[in-house]
Protein backbone atom coordinates (compact mmCIF):
# COMPACT_ATOMS: atom_id res chain seq x y z
CA UNK A 1 0.00 0.00 0.00
CA UNK A 2 1.30 3.42 -0.96
CA UNK A 3 0.31 6.93 0.15
CA UNK A 4 0.50 9.69 -2.43
CA UNK A 5 -0.54 13.36 -2.40
CA UNK A 6 -4.03 14.34 -3.46
CA UNK A 7 -4.22 16.50 -6.58
CA UNK A 8 -7.06 18.55 -8.06
CA UNK A 9 -7.33 15.97 -10.83
CA UNK A 10 -8.50 13.49 -8.15
CA UNK A 11 -11.45 15.64 -7.03
CA UNK A 12 -14.23 13.78 -8.86
CA UNK A 13 -12.91 10.35 -7.91
CA UNK A 14 -12.36 11.52 -4.31
CA UNK A 15 -15.99 12.59 -3.94
CA UNK A 16 -17.22 9.36 -5.53
CA UNK A 17 -15.04 7.37 -3.12
CA UNK A 18 -16.33 9.31 -0.10
CA UNK A 19 -19.93 8.78 -1.22
CA UNK A 20 -19.47 5.05 -0.50
CA UNK A 21 -16.99 5.26 2.38
CA UNK A 22 -18.30 3.83 5.66
CA UNK A 23 -17.69 6.95 7.75
CA UNK A 24 -17.52 9.83 5.28
CA UNK A 25 -19.98 12.73 5.24
CA UNK A 26 -20.43 15.66 2.87
CA UNK A 27 -17.87 17.56 4.98
CA UNK A 28 -15.18 15.25 3.58
CA UNK A 29 -16.02 16.01 -0.04
CA UNK A 30 -13.71 18.22 -2.07
CA UNK A 31 -16.76 20.36 -2.88
CA UNK A 32 -17.05 21.21 0.83
CA UNK A 33 -13.33 21.45 1.58
CA UNK A 34 -12.84 23.73 -1.43
CA UNK A 35 -14.77 26.56 0.23
CA UNK A 36 -11.71 27.11 2.48
CA UNK A 37 -9.83 28.26 -0.62
CA UNK A 38 -6.19 28.95 0.25
CA UNK A 39 -6.84 29.26 4.01
CA UNK A 40 -5.00 25.97 4.58
CA UNK A 41 -2.14 24.24 2.75
CA UNK A 42 -3.73 21.00 1.66
CA UNK A 43 -1.86 17.83 2.65
CA UNK A 44 -4.51 15.23 1.85
CA UNK A 45 -3.37 11.80 0.73
CA UNK A 46 -4.73 8.91 -1.28
CA UNK A 47 -3.91 5.33 -0.27
CA UNK A 48 -3.52 3.01 -3.25
CA UNK A 49 -2.88 -0.69 -3.75
CA UNK A 50 -2.17 -1.88 -7.29
CA UNK A 51 -3.91 1.17 -8.71
CA UNK A 52 -7.03 0.73 -6.58
CA UNK A 53 -8.04 3.30 -3.97
CA UNK A 54 -8.18 1.77 -0.51
CA UNK A 55 -8.54 4.95 1.52
CA UNK A 56 -8.26 8.72 1.62
CA UNK A 57 -7.14 11.07 4.39
CA UNK A 58 -8.40 14.67 4.21
CA UNK A 59 -5.68 16.78 5.83
CA UNK A 60 -3.94 20.15 5.85
CA UNK A 61 -1.07 21.92 7.54
CA UNK A 62 -1.70 22.99 11.15
CA UNK A 63 -2.43 26.76 11.10
CA UNK A 64 0.02 27.37 13.94
CA UNK A 65 2.62 24.64 13.42
CA UNK A 66 4.02 23.94 9.93
CA UNK A 67 5.60 20.73 11.22
CA UNK A 68 2.19 19.27 12.03
CA UNK A 69 -0.50 17.91 9.69
CA UNK A 70 -4.13 17.87 10.85
CA UNK A 71 -6.95 15.69 9.64
CA UNK A 72 -8.60 18.19 9.16
CA UNK A 73 -8.22 21.77 10.56
CA UNK A 74 -11.18 23.10 8.57
CA UNK A 75 -13.81 20.57 9.64
CA UNK A 76 -14.95 19.08 12.93
CA UNK A 77 -13.55 15.66 12.16
CA UNK A 78 -11.26 14.19 9.52
CA UNK A 79 -10.38 10.54 9.72
CA UNK A 80 -8.92 7.90 7.45
CA UNK A 81 -11.87 7.10 5.18
CA UNK A 82 -12.38 3.73 3.51
CA UNK A 83 -14.99 1.41 2.03
CA UNK A 84 -14.26 -1.62 4.20
CA UNK A 85 -10.80 -2.65 3.05
CA UNK A 86 -8.86 -1.08 5.90
CA UNK A 87 -9.51 -3.53 8.71
CA UNK A 88 -7.15 -4.73 11.44
CA UNK A 89 -3.62 -5.09 10.11
CA UNK A 90 -4.49 -3.29 6.89
CA UNK A 91 -5.38 -0.19 8.88
CA UNK A 92 -1.99 -0.40 10.60
CA UNK A 93 -0.36 -0.73 7.17
CA UNK A 94 -2.32 2.32 5.98
CA UNK A 95 -1.07 4.47 8.83
CA UNK A 96 2.45 3.20 8.26
CA UNK A 97 2.18 4.36 4.63
CA UNK A 98 0.83 7.73 5.76
CA UNK A 99 3.65 8.08 8.29
CA UNK A 100 6.29 7.26 5.67
CA UNK A 101 4.86 9.78 3.22
CA UNK A 102 4.55 12.67 5.68
CA UNK A 103 7.96 12.02 7.23
CA UNK A 104 9.55 12.20 3.77
CA UNK A 105 7.78 15.55 3.33
CA UNK A 106 9.47 16.91 6.47
CA UNK A 107 6.42 16.72 8.74
CA UNK A 108 6.82 15.55 12.32
CA UNK A 109 3.32 15.13 13.79
CA UNK A 110 -0.16 14.02 12.75
CA UNK A 111 -3.11 15.42 14.70
CA UNK A 112 -5.86 12.92 13.99
CA UNK A 113 -9.55 13.71 14.53
CA UNK A 114 -11.60 10.51 14.04
CA UNK A 115 -15.17 10.54 12.78
CA UNK A 116 -17.61 9.92 15.69
CA UNK A 117 -19.34 6.56 15.35
CA UNK A 118 -22.81 8.13 15.10
CA UNK A 119 -21.84 9.34 11.61
CA UNK A 120 -20.77 5.88 10.37
CA UNK A 121 -22.84 4.04 7.78
CA UNK A 122 -21.24 0.84 9.06
CA UNK A 123 -19.34 0.83 12.34
CA UNK A 124 -15.61 0.84 11.73
CA UNK A 125 -13.23 1.99 14.43
CA UNK A 126 -10.12 0.16 13.37
CA UNK A 127 -8.43 3.56 13.17
CA UNK A 128 -8.81 3.94 16.95
CA UNK A 129 -7.24 0.52 17.44
CA UNK A 130 -4.40 1.58 15.15
CA UNK A 131 -3.88 4.71 17.26
CA UNK A 132 -3.52 2.47 20.33
CA UNK A 133 -1.09 0.13 18.58
CA UNK A 134 0.97 3.08 17.34
CA UNK A 135 1.12 4.50 20.89
CA UNK A 136 -0.58 7.74 19.88
CA UNK A 137 -1.10 10.29 22.65
CA UNK A 138 -4.62 11.59 23.21
CA UNK A 139 -4.41 15.38 23.32
CA UNK A 140 -8.08 16.32 23.53
CA UNK A 141 -11.39 14.80 24.62
CA UNK A 142 -14.70 16.70 24.29
CA UNK A 143 -18.06 16.10 25.92
CA UNK A 144 -20.98 15.98 23.51
CA UNK A 145 -24.69 15.21 23.50
CA UNK A 146 -26.79 13.25 21.00
CA UNK A 147 -30.26 11.70 20.97
CA UNK A 148 -30.84 8.19 19.62
CA UNK A 149 -34.06 8.84 17.73
CA UNK A 150 -34.80 5.11 17.47
CA UNK A 151 -34.72 4.82 21.25
CA UNK A 152 -35.57 8.31 22.46
CA UNK A 153 -35.83 8.77 26.22
CA UNK A 154 -38.97 10.44 27.62
CA UNK A 155 -39.01 14.25 27.41
CA UNK A 156 -38.04 15.73 30.77
CA UNK A 157 -40.52 17.71 32.85
CA UNK A 158 -38.32 20.78 32.50
CA UNK A 159 -38.46 20.47 28.72
CA UNK A 160 -42.24 20.03 28.79
CA UNK A 161 -42.64 23.17 30.89
CA UNK A 162 -40.38 25.08 28.51
CA UNK A 163 -42.39 23.94 25.47
CA UNK A 164 -45.60 25.11 27.15
CA UNK A 165 -43.96 28.43 27.95
CA UNK A 166 -42.90 28.91 24.32
CA UNK A 167 -46.37 27.99 23.11
CA UNK A 168 -47.99 30.42 25.54
CA UNK A 169 -45.70 33.20 24.26
CA UNK A 170 -46.96 32.55 20.72
CA UNK A 171 -43.61 31.25 19.50
CA UNK A 172 -43.27 29.55 16.13
CA UNK A 173 -40.55 27.39 14.61
CA UNK A 174 -40.18 27.27 10.83
CA UNK A 175 -37.66 26.42 8.14
CA UNK A 176 -36.02 29.75 7.30
CA UNK A 177 -36.28 31.62 4.04
CA UNK A 178 -33.39 33.74 2.68
CA UNK A 179 -34.33 36.86 4.63
CA UNK A 180 -34.76 34.95 7.87
CA UNK A 181 -31.30 33.39 7.47
CA UNK A 182 -29.80 36.87 7.47
CA UNK A 183 -31.81 37.77 10.60
CA UNK A 184 -30.64 34.55 12.27
CA UNK A 185 -27.01 35.44 11.56
CA UNK A 186 -27.48 38.80 13.24
CA UNK A 187 -28.85 37.04 16.33
CA UNK A 188 -25.96 34.55 16.23
CA UNK A 189 -23.29 37.24 15.91
CA UNK A 190 -24.78 39.25 18.77
CA UNK A 191 -25.13 36.12 20.89
CA UNK A 192 -21.53 34.98 20.41
CA UNK A 193 -20.12 38.45 20.98
CA UNK A 194 -22.23 38.97 24.11
CA UNK A 195 -21.39 35.61 25.67
CA UNK A 196 -17.91 34.78 24.41
CA UNK A 197 -16.49 37.80 22.62
CA UNK A 198 -16.09 35.89 19.34
CA UNK A 199 -17.63 35.79 15.87
CA UNK A 200 -19.03 32.77 13.98
CA UNK A 201 -16.52 30.56 12.18
CA UNK A 202 -18.54 31.01 8.99
CA UNK A 203 -19.58 34.40 7.67
CA UNK A 204 -23.13 34.86 6.39
CA UNK A 205 -21.81 34.73 2.81
CA UNK A 206 -19.91 31.49 3.50
CA UNK A 207 -22.77 29.66 5.21
CA UNK A 208 -25.31 30.68 2.57
CA UNK A 209 -22.85 29.71 -0.13
CA UNK A 210 -22.40 26.29 1.44
CA UNK A 211 -26.17 25.88 1.80
CA UNK A 212 -26.55 26.64 -1.90
CA UNK A 213 -23.84 24.11 -2.71
CA UNK A 214 -25.36 21.45 -0.43
CA UNK A 215 -29.13 22.10 -0.40
CA UNK A 216 -29.93 18.60 0.83
CA UNK A 217 -27.43 18.76 3.69
CA UNK A 218 -27.65 22.25 5.21
CA UNK A 219 -30.88 23.72 6.54
CA UNK A 220 -31.87 26.60 8.83
CA UNK A 221 -34.66 26.47 11.42
CA UNK A 222 -35.66 29.71 13.12
CA UNK A 223 -37.83 30.60 16.10
CA UNK A 224 -40.21 33.52 15.68
CA UNK A 225 -41.74 35.87 18.23
CA UNK A 226 -44.16 38.40 16.78
CA UNK A 227 -42.92 37.39 13.31
CA UNK A 228 -39.36 38.37 14.21
CA UNK A 229 -36.43 35.92 14.22
CA UNK A 230 -35.19 35.65 17.80
CA UNK A 231 -33.57 32.18 17.78
CA UNK A 232 -32.52 29.42 15.48
CA UNK A 233 -30.22 26.59 14.56
CA UNK A 234 -28.22 25.51 11.50
CA UNK A 235 -28.66 21.82 10.75
CA UNK A 236 -26.03 19.74 8.97
CA UNK A 237 -27.70 16.57 7.68
CA UNK A 238 -25.82 13.36 6.95
CA UNK A 239 -27.32 9.93 6.11
CA UNK A 240 -27.64 8.85 9.74
CA UNK A 241 -27.23 12.01 11.82
CA UNK A 242 -28.63 15.53 12.02
CA UNK A 243 -26.11 17.88 13.64
CA UNK A 244 -26.80 21.28 15.18
CA UNK A 245 -23.87 23.28 13.83
CA UNK A 246 -24.90 26.69 15.20
CA UNK A 247 -27.34 27.55 17.99
CA UNK A 248 -28.44 31.12 18.69
CA UNK A 249 -31.00 32.91 20.87
CA UNK A 250 -31.62 36.51 21.81
CA UNK A 251 -32.32 37.50 25.45
CA UNK A 252 -36.07 37.66 24.80
CA UNK A 253 -35.90 34.21 23.14
CA UNK A 254 -34.33 32.86 26.32
CA UNK A 255 -37.13 34.39 28.35
CA UNK A 256 -39.73 32.66 26.18
CA UNK A 257 -37.87 29.32 26.03
CA UNK A 258 -37.89 29.69 22.26
CA UNK A 259 -34.97 27.34 21.61
CA UNK A 260 -36.87 24.46 23.19
CA UNK A 261 -39.52 24.86 20.52
CA UNK A 262 -36.91 25.19 17.79
CA UNK A 263 -35.21 21.97 18.84
CA UNK A 264 -38.42 20.00 19.22
CA UNK A 265 -39.41 21.09 15.71
CA UNK A 266 -35.94 20.17 14.38
CA UNK A 267 -35.99 16.77 16.08
CA UNK A 268 -39.41 16.11 14.56
CA UNK A 269 -37.99 16.91 11.13
CA UNK A 270 -35.08 14.55 11.74
CA UNK A 271 -37.44 11.73 12.76
CA UNK A 272 -39.51 12.28 9.60
CA UNK A 273 -36.31 12.15 7.54
CA UNK A 274 -35.47 8.77 9.06
CA UNK A 275 -32.07 9.65 10.52
CA UNK A 276 -30.85 7.75 13.57
CA UNK A 277 -29.25 10.47 15.72
CA UNK A 278 -29.75 14.13 16.54
CA UNK A 279 -26.36 15.55 17.54
CA UNK A 280 -26.15 18.72 19.63
CA UNK A 281 -22.35 18.79 19.30
CA UNK A 282 -19.75 19.48 21.94
CA UNK A 283 -20.25 21.60 25.05
CA UNK A 284 -16.64 22.56 25.75
CA UNK A 285 -15.87 26.28 26.00
CA UNK A 286 -12.09 25.82 26.17
CA UNK A 287 -9.89 23.62 24.01
CA UNK A 288 -9.20 21.41 27.04
CA UNK A 289 -6.03 19.96 25.57
CA UNK A 290 -3.70 17.93 27.75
Amino acid sequence: MQARPYSEADAERWDAFCADAYMATFLHSRRFLAYHGTRFRDLSVVLEHKGDWWGVLPAAEHPEDPRCVVSHPGITYGGLLHQGKLRGQRMLDAFDAVKTYYKADGLEKLLYKPVPHIYHRALSQDDLYAMFRLQAARTRCDISCAIDLHNRLPISQRRKRALKKADKAGAQAVVADAGQIEELWQVLEENLMRKHGVTPVHSLAEITGLATRFPGNIEFVVGLLNDRVEAGVVLFRTPFTCHAQYIAASPCANEAALLDGVFEYSIGMAIEAGVRYFDFGISNEDRAEC
